[in-house]
């Protein structure tokens, strides 16, 4: 069988070939295990050194919680150093709504333990259900100690409830300064956006300025914040404390605002709707600004509910509305002084008189002055202290609106001023070359007629108005200043004549001590004499109401400008009330504001009698008018809107509706009353 195939020797295992295998198979494993060795050894030392940093930090983190502490804001202070806005030290209660599961039912343990109302906590679920989840929703703040202890123990059962001491703003005298100083909110969604996400503004308890001078020294006022680390477990729970860095207060502005009279002038007002306003005639410092009915800060500050947001906005006196830069109003024969320095400046003598038998043809209608049986031979100091309206109908079309307007803009009417105010109305001076551009007619005598009584198309605010005041009293180019300052810059001689000036000083002393129309204005101090100018302004005609009685909306606007001492002028001050039937609603307020400059306490002598006939402070009556709207309002409030912005949004609206209004009324009608035969001179004593 030489043919079959010689079989393979079968290879000799030895212990020789054994080893051999074995060193070769441990060479390779050994070899691969070492390579891993190197690139695990290679990414320890990658992470130990090269990103140290980045671990060590992700480390410290699991073990520390860093958080900012929210700086304190700076004080708002009057012209003595007193604090118109401080911060008080109190507990509060926040939850963030992100962190938590069941916001409902977080809230209804939190109604409990800190016994909220049932508007409360149906306010503080809206404010949750309307704002973004990141931001902080406040719950309550003020607390007790006893009640901010109650939420601490509680919070492993309460996620995203944040209770912490810190400090809230606080308005001494609340309402009175409502619409100068305006208030702080939480930061919306908008104002996070703009300030590059800055995590500040969605600290809990951090607040920004929402309105007012609040919000226009914001940057000033926000100081630094601080920053507190403390060790906590993987739950959260704070191990210790480890370090903190305290907050930096913000800057203090100091205003030239004097912090009692604001608050005498805003309770002064009373039960009335207006607005009081008084200038330093030697500085142009702005001592009052006092706008009522007005809010209370400390409420928006807190966050206001949907009960006081409904009383406030449903009250038809508007006290959301800063009546002082953003009520305008026709300013009746408060004009009067300006109107007889333009026909000065134009060459009319004092003694130039006409006789008034109570009223004057022009063109083929009747212009009745207030004083229907007729003032008789009339000058200028007459025609001024008696507000005769035909002396100036009869000079106004001899002279024309040219020179009327331009004398307006000399004293202030019309104009915007230099202030730190969010925004300011400055109204109307009306002549030829303005009815042509917004109406595109010609000017008529009628206008002339009607602005030289203030009527018309004439609308001023209540500074402007004080500001003309306090430019005859000086017969400076005084300008109004809000912010106090250490030195004071001399005003430039005004540009009119300070024999004019003299003149028509000497009428107004009339108009207060002598035969004039403001006799109870008089100040019961005896070396102190009070000059000013009456004013009323028509609302609507004589068909609706005769603007003394009626609907509350249709009473007449009463004005008043002044200043004192007439000899030597150091302050100068305007009131408006709105519809309070005529000018005598006015003096009597400017003749108490006046009294409280020279002899506080003859001043607040008088103040505390009105006071207990009208139930109290502004303050008091204004808490008293919320518990009795919240008693009757039951389920009928209407819901808060979802920002306090848009609240005060809506209310600018409206005010410069209501300007375009009395605009089309003035643009409507020659004289508002000439369909019954009467004129708007009726009223402009």
């Amino acid at each position: 069988m030489g043919w079959r195939k010689r079989a393979k020797p079968r290879e000799v295992v030895t212990q020789s070939t054994l080893d051999n295998a074995f060193d070769r198979r441990t060479f390779v494993i050994g070899t691969a295990m070492g390579g891993v060795g190197v690139l695990l050894a290679a990414r320890m030392g990658y992470i130990a050194i090269a990103e140290n940093e980045k671990y060590k930090l992700e480390s410290e983190s699991n073990r520390v919680n860093l958080s900012l502490i929210p700086p304190r804001r700076g004080w708002l202070l009057d012209r003595n150093g007193a604090p118109l806005a401080s911060n008080r030290a109190d507990f509060r209660v926040d939850i963030v709504p992100e962190r938590t599961p069941d916001p409902d039912a977080t809230v209804a343990t939190l109604t409990r333990i800190l016994k909220l109302d049932e508007n409360q906590a149906a306010d503080i679920r809206k404010r949750i259900a309307d704002g973004p989840g990141y931001q902080p929703v406040e719950v309550a703040s003020g607390i007790t100690y006893d009640a901010f202890a109650a939420v601490s123990v509680r919070l492993p059962d309460l996620p995203g409830v944040v209770p912490q001491r810190g400090f809230s703003r606080f308005y001494p005298t609340g309402p009175s300064v409502g619409h100068l100083i305006g208030y702080v909110g939480t930061a919306n969604a908008e104002e996070y956006a703009e300030q590059d996400r800055n995590p500040l503004l969605v600290t809990p308890g951090y607040k920004i300025g929402k309105d007012g001078l609040e919000k226009q020294f914001e940057q000033e006022l926000r100081g630094i914040p601080g920053a507190r680390r403390v060790e906590v477990t993987a739950a959260g729970r704070i191990v210790r404390e480890l370090e903190t860095r305290e907050d930096t207060q913000g800057d203090p502005i100091q205003l030239t605002i004097d912090g009692p009279l604001q608050d005498y002038a805003a309770r002064r007002i009373g039960l009335e709707s207006g607005s009081v306003v008084v200038i330093d005639c030697l500085t142009g410092d702005i001592l009052c600004m006092a706008s009522m009915p007005s809010f209370d800060p400390n409420s928006f500050s807190q966050g206001i509910g949907r009960v006081e947001y409904s009383m406030l906005s449903q009250d038809e006196r508007v006290p959301l509305r800063n009546k002082v830069l953003k009520g305008l109003y026709p300013p009746g024969s408060t004009v009067k002084p300006m109107v007889a320095m333009s026909f000065l400046r134009e060459g009319l003598k004092p003694e130039d008189s006409v006789t008034c038998n109570g009223g004057l043809r022009v063109g083929n209608r009747v212009f009745h002055c207030w004083q229907r049986r007729g003032h008789g031979r009339v000058d200028m100091a007459k025609g001024i202290y008696q507000s005769c309206d035909v002396y100036f109908y009869h000079f106004a079309q001899q002279i024309g609106m040219d020179p009327i307007a331009a004398m307006a803009r000399r004293v202030g009417l019309g104009q915007e001023f230099d202030l730190p105010v969010l925004s300011q109305f400055y109204g109307t001076v009306p002549d030829p070359a303005w009815k042509l551009k917004k109406y595109g007619r010609e000017w008529q005598a009628y206008d002339t007629v009607n602005a030289t009584i203030g009527q018309g198309y004439m609308l001023f605010n209540p500074l402007q108005l004080a500001v003309y005041a306090a430019r005859i009293a000086s017969g400076r180019h005084l300008e109004p200043k809000l912010i106090k300052s250490k030195t004071r810059q001399p005003f430039a001689p005004a540009d009119f004549s300070a024999e004019h000036v003299h003149l028509v000083r000497e009428a107004m002393k009339d108009v207060v001590n002598g035969p004039g129309t403001a006799g109870r204005a008089r100040l019961p101090i005896d070396d102190v004499l009070l000059a000013g100018k009456t004013g009323t302004a028509q609302v609507v005609g004589l068909n609706l109401s005769n603007g003394k009685t009626g609907p509350w909306k249709y009473r007449d606007h009463g004005l008043f400008i002044s200043f004192a001492p007439y000899d030597n002028p150091r302050y100068a001050c305007a009131v408006v009330i709105e519809h309070g039937g005529g000018s005598g609603s006015a003096y009597p307020i400017a003749r108490d504001v006046m009294t409280f400059l020279f002899d506080p306490a003859k001043g607040m002598e008088m103040l505390r009698g009105f006071e207990e006939q009208w139930g109290g402070t502004a303050q008091q009556r204004l808490d008293a008018k919320y518990r009795a709207f919240a008693t009757a309002a039951g389920e009928s409030v209407k819901p808060v809107p979802a920002r306090d912005e848009d609240i005060f949004d809506q209310v600018e609206a409206e005010a410069r509706l209501a300007v375009r209004q009395q605009e089309s009324i003035a643009d409507k009608k020659v004289d508002p009353r000439l369909d019954t035969a009467a004129s708007s001179g009726q009223v402009s004593e």
